[in-house]
């Protein structure tokens, strides 16, 4: 009887620490932490990328004089809208002390010229006159008389074109001395004119500043620059691992850091075919024409210069299913996608999805989940925890 009570204790205290260590087991394999869960939306996934640049007229015009001198009167400023033609500066010749000398003595080369010719004009018609005479009473023949005629007539041309080259001996003098000379009317190296039509972007001369004309060995003062505001571009760069994902034709947009709450669309049309090393690293110049906007007295002015960022849209896609890309987990031998899936109270299934577009913190899910399935949050809700202290 005593052996059998025995027998019977020792089985009980064997079936309690088996119950015991079952217990401990299945409280183990219970997760301790509580997960929320969030359901895939609705979302418009754009794929980007960002170059900073500025916003530049698509043609600036620098407008340079003819004529070397001193700025006499500036008649535009900087924001004037001028048409072709226009007038901006006038300017006032000091005259090179060489090419006036050089002009007086063509002057009087000239003058000299007129005066030989002259003599030699007199001459002529002096023997013409007696050779028609003769050849009225039929003493010289017809052949003779016309011989003195036609040198007299090249007498009278001679004589002419002698005037003619002293009077273009005086302009050139006028010319040498003040810029100009009559009968050159709008046409006077003096006065500076628009060549296109356009704002006034800016006025570098002021009056009396000099000012050297284009030729061959300089490229001359500029006197203003004036662009078609209505034609603006971005221009920027973009590094050396984001130049392969972009093409012509891509849809830039443009944010500009003088108007935060407004954006500018435009069109990707140039990629340098050849980089530049910046700081380590490979840069590409990029420029993208702005898309007209209707002019409207809300509408922003983009002055030039201003910096801006243009966000290069690689892919877009509109209204998909979409969940957050941190909810998404990969194997790790085969890095297929996976998300789990609420099956109950903190009970999750795992799921293979297909993944499609992402922009970084939404993803496109092209299959595997629906729209009311719960995903699991991999990021536990903690108790809080007293730790004394104030507040209790």
């Amino acid at each position: 009887m005593k052996r059998t009570t025995t027998i019977i204790t020792l089985l009980i205290i064997v079936l309690l620490a088996a119950i015991g260590i079952w217990y401990i087991w299945v409280k183990d394999q219970e997760d301790p932490q509580t997960y929320e869960t969030e359901l895939p939306s609705q979302q418009s996934i754009i794929k980007e990328t960002v170059a900073t640049g500025s916003i530049v007229p698509k043609e600036e015009v620098s407008i340079k004089p003819n004529i070397s001198g001193v700025i006499d009167k500036v008649l535009v400023e900087a924001g004037d809208y001028v048409e072709a033609g226009d007038l901006i500066a006038e300017i006032k010749v000091v005259p090179n002390v060489s090419s006036l000398t050089s002009a007086k003595n063509s002057i009087a080369s000239q003058r000299t010229a007129v005066e030989t010719a002259k003599l030699a004009l007199d001459n002529q018609q002096d023997i013409y006159e007696r050779q028609k005479e003769l050849f009225n009473k039929g003493v010289i023949a017809a052949n003779e008389f016309d011989l003195a005629q036609n040198t007299y007539n090249n007498a009278v041309q001679r004589y002419k074109q002698e005037q003619v080259n002293l009077n273009s001996a005086l302009q050139n003098y006028d010319i040498v001395r003040t810029g100009t000379t009559s009968g050159l009317g709008e046409y006077a190296n003096t006065n500076v004119r628009a060549t296109v039509s356009g704002m006034v972007l800016d006025v570098p001369v002021k009056e009396g500043n000099q000012v050297i004309e284009a030729n061959n060995f300089n490229e001359g003062t500029p006197i203003a620059v004036i662009a078609d505001v209505n034609k603006m571009i971005f221009e920027g760069k973009v590094d050396e691992s984001e130049v392969g994902k972009i093409k012509e034709g891509l849809s830039l947009l443009i944010t500009v850091g003088a108007y935060d709450n407004e954006k500018f669309d435009a069109t990707l049309d140039y990629i340098a075919p050849k980089g530049v090393a910046e700081n380590g690293a490979i840069q590409f110049a990029i420029k993208g024409t702005l898309n007209n906007k209707e002019k409207d007295s809300t509408a922003s002015f983009i002055r030039a210069g201003l910096s801006a960022n243009a966000s290069i849209i690689l892919d877009k896609v509109d209204s998909v299913l979409a969940i957050k890309e941190a909810l998404v987990q990969y194997e790790p031998k085969t890095k297929k996608p996976f998300v789990e899936v609420a099956t109950g109270d903190q009970e999750f299934e795992k799921r293979e999805v297909e993944l499609g577009l992402s922009d970084g913190i939404y993803v496109q899910v092209l299959n595997g989940i629906s729209k009311d399935d719960k995903i699991k949050v991999w990021n536990p809700l903690k108790a809080p925890q007293n730790r004394g202290g104030y507040g209790g």
